[in-house]
Parts: C-alpha cells; sequence; structure tokens
C-alpha cells in the first residue's frame, strides 16, 4: 500500500489578507455591538445665581413697613396715588428701561418701522453736467491766493521818491520843533521867587514911563478903567508882542496902555538863571488907570 502526501506551503500574502480579515471583523464587532444615544444623555440643570431687585425712593418713612412689596434704600409706607402694588419710578427719563414680568423688552427697530425700511439715507444721483457745475461753484467760491505785485523799476524809484518826501517832512517837522520858544507865563497870581526881581523891575518901569505919559484925552474925559495885557518879552528884554485880552471898555485906554509898554522898552534882559530856562516870557497884568489919573498894574 503506497501513501501519497501533497503539502501546499503559507505564503506572505496568505499571511497579509489574514491578518486584515480579523482586524476588519474586530473593528465590525465594537462598532455594531456598541452603540451611543447622544438624545438620552442628560445633565443636570444649571442653578440660576441668586439675584436682588432693588428700587430707588424719593422719599423717606421713620417706621419700616410690616410687608413690603420693594426693597429700597429708604423706608417708605406708600408713595404714590395708586392703590395697586406699582413700582415706584422717576420723573425723569431713563435711558434704558427696567424689564419687568410679564413685559417683554420693544426693540428700537420695532419702534421704528421706518429705520427698517430705509436703514441708509438715499444718495443724490448726480449727472456729468450737473457735477461739472458744483465743481466750478465750489472754484468759484474757494479763495484764490493774490499773486505778489510785480515791482519794478519805476515803482522802485516812486517809493524812493515817497521815502524822501517823507524824510524831509519829518526833518522839517523836528527843526520847527527845535525852533519853538521855552515860554513861561507870569502874572501877579503866579509869580515865582526866582522870577519876582525881574517882574518888580518890568512894573516900576512901565508904572513910571505911564504916569509920566498918562492920556491927555483921559484927564480931558476923566475916563478911568481896568484893562487885561498880555506883553510878550524877548531874552534880550525886547518886546516881542503885545495882546490886549480883556479891553476897558475905552479905546483911549486900550490904546494908551499899549503905547506905554512901547515907550518903556526895551526891558532888561533876562538873567542867566531865566535865560538857561525860557527864552520868552509872558507878563500878564491888570492895567488900572485910576480917576485921580494914575496908572497901576496889578
Amino acid at each position: 500500500m503506497t501513501t501519497v502526501t501533497s503539502s501546499t506551503p503559507i505564503t506572505a500574502t496568505d499571511r497579509l489578507g489574514l491578518t486584515l480579515f480579523l482586524a476588519i471583523a474586530l473593528h465590525m464587532i465594537i462598532i455594531l455591538g456598541l452603540s451611543f444615544d447622544l438624545e438620552m444623555l442628560t445633565f443636570p440643570e444649571e442653578s440660576p445665581l441668586p439675584t436682588m431687585e432693588i428700587t430707588l425712593v424719593h422719599s423717606r418713612s421713620e417706621e419700616a413697613p410690616e410687608d413690603a412689596d420693594y426693597l429700597a434704600q429708604a423706608n417708605q409706607r406708600g408713595g404714590g396715588n395708586s392703590p395697586d402694588k406699582v413700582r415706584p419710578s422717576s420723573q425723569n427719563f431713563n435711558p434704558l428701561p427696567i424689564p419687568q414680568q410679564g413685559d417683554a423688552p420693544t426693540s428700537q427697530q420695532a419702534a421704528s418701522p421706518q429705520a427698517q425700511s430705509d436703514p441708509l439715507p438715499a444718495m443724490q444721483m448726480m449727472t456729468a453736467e450737473q457735477s461739472e457745475r458744483a465743481v466750478l461753484e465750489l472754484d468759484e467760491k474757494r479763495e484764490t491766493p493774490s499773486r505778489p505785485e510785480q515791482i519794478t523799476a519805476a515803482r522802485l524809484v516812486e517809493s524812493s521818491q515817497e521815502l524822501a518826501s517823507i524824510d524831509a517832512e519829518i526833518r522839517q517837522l523836528k527843526e520847527t520843533v527845535a525852533k519853538l520858544p521855552r515860554e513861561k507865563h507870569l502874572n501877579a497870581n503866579t509869580r515865582e521867587y526866582k522870577y519876582a526881581a525881574y517882574m518888580d523891575a518890568w512894573r516900576s518901569k512901565v508904572e513910571r514911563i505911564g504916569n509920566l505919559n498918562y492920556p491927555d484925552e483921559a484927564k480931558k474925559q476923566k475916563l478911568y478903567g481896568r484893562l487885561l495885557l498880555d506883553v510878550v518879552i524877548n531874552t534880550d528884554g525886547s518886546v516881542k508882542r503885545i495882546d490886549l485880552l480883556r479891553s476897558s471898555g475905552h479905546k483911549i485906554l486900550d490904546d494908551a496902555a499899549i503905547r506905554i509898554v512901547t515907550l518903556a522898552a526895551p526891558y532888561a534882559p533876562f538873567p542867566e538863571h531865566i535865560r538857561k530856562d525860557f527864552d520868552v516870557l509872558h507878563i500878564t497884568r491888570t492895567w488900572v488907570f485910576e480917576n485921580n489919573n494914575q496908572l497901576q498894574t496889578r
């Protein structure tokens, strides 16, 4: 009896196929055998945080109410005009509404339908012609900077002549001011001690000459009166001017006073202490022609 044995060798491909089969079978068992229903999972509800509602009131009561409707910063036993329980509110507008139970906050858009339909202002369309016209109007309104004036040779010459003319006027004005005499006014009421001697000498001379040359017509007509005379004397004692400030009412007496001043001239030159300060003296005095044919200056 003869036995024949046949054997087939196992290759690497067979091993890989077997391994893949076992891996797929294992995954199918896990996937099909285990399932989770997420909808059946329940989580514990979160407990809300404790809150406290405080109401601000505008009046205060000394006695606290037994059963208060609201919590506030002060005790108050009824502060309104309604029998129902109503939350106290301020007369001033509150931009943030206070939510109450049963009231849904109203959105600003629901209160303003126009805001929903037209959220943005409509833009005005402008044609090319209108655009050009608008640009031209804007250019006309815009201030254009002025160009600096072109300076020419003729303008320079003219400006130089104007400056020279102004300089000459200023120089002439300075010379005129410098040539103005330094004047001092003297009268019987404001005599200063350093002018007293000169003024007394002048008064004595005019009274002496006046009484020697008393006007004959005044004696014949028995005229008398008072006049105010201002005699202006130069540094050398000469008479510069004679001004009749107030008349006596008689031309004979007025002319006689002026003639007496002329006859008594020249007067003594100014002493050094007067000449160093002034060039002209004004001697203003009242001339009195008395009814006894006497002349006095006061």
